[in-house]
């Protein structure tokens, strides 16, 4: 996370990875350094929501900004991932043991890794369109999610992969529809690639809501429809890919009619 350079924050992410697949890494539970913001380059120029231009399927400029746009997301998705295990593994092994704990670190980092490869692939792209990340400003609010749940892992569970992620779901299909649309076929082959690996995320973000959910003695239906009322006032907006949030386990008795 303290790797500002994000190809090199890519790249150590995917060797930290592999050396503890590698059995090489002894788990660490210990967050006392951990910073509340990860390092940044100085570009992209990060902007508020309400700057951000609007992007239009119709000409390449248009698509080259999306791509950038979801570039930016998955280098933040980075941070998220190797926060969750950082931050919240002593919370976990103080509520499930060693062994469960040890798993929550691995399922993590192979989500980190995920999104550092999804960042190294996007940058491809990026580079093939005449651009590198960075080039064009980038959305502010991003690290907002974790700066708002840095007290508790369900909290974290709930806005980061059970929000956030899901939402990707929802959206992702109709961006690749527009790419075909327009003959991006590699763009639309790149973002089916990403699509298929965050259904996983959701579904591991699922999985350990549950379980410490469950372990704490809350109902998780219950306990996540309270922590987004709470924490994430906007409320949940339709449509939902209920399709895909079904194969991530993620039902709709969890998110169903919590708009505003």
């Amino acid at each position: 996370m303290q790797i500002a350079d994000p190809w090199q924050k890519a790249i150590a992410t995917r060797h930290f990875v592999a050396k503890w697949r590698e059995g090489t890494l002894a788990p660490s539970t210990h967050n006392s350094v951990l910073s509340d913001h990860p390092a940044r380059p100085e570009r992209p120029e990060l902007w508020s929501p309400g700057k951000m231009p609007k992007r239009r399927f119709g000409n390449s400029q248009g698509r080259a900004s999306l791509i950038h746009a979801i570039a930016h997301i998955e280098m933040t998705a980075i941070d998220l991932a190797l926060d969750m295990t950082a931050r919240f593994a002593e919370q976990v092994l103080a509520e499930t043991g060693f062994d469960t704990c040890s798993q929550f670190i691995t399922d993590w980092l192979r989500v980190a890794d995920d999104e550092a490869r999804h960042f190294n692939l996007l940058s491809k792209r990026l580079s093939a369109m005449g651009l590198a990340y960075g080039d064009l400003p980038a959305h502010s609010g991003l690290w907002d999610i974790a700066t708002r749940t840095m007290d508790d892992v369900l909290a974290r569970l709930a806005l980061a992969p059970l929000v956030m992620e899901a939402r990707g779901l929802d959206v992702t299909p109709g961006m690749i529809e527009k790419f075909r649309k327009h003959g991006d076929n590699a763009n639309a082959d790149a973002l089916s690639v990403i699509y298929e690996d965050e259904i996983d995320h959701v579904a591991i973000g699922a999985k350990w809501f549950r379980l410490i959910a469950e372990k704490r003695g809350e109902n998780p239906v219950a306990h996540f429809r309270d922590l987004v009322m709470n924490r994430f006032p906007g409320g949940l907006k339709p449509p939902f890919n209920h399709d895909a949030r079904f194969k991530a386990g993620f039902g709709r008795e969890f998110y169903e009619n919590l708009c505003p």
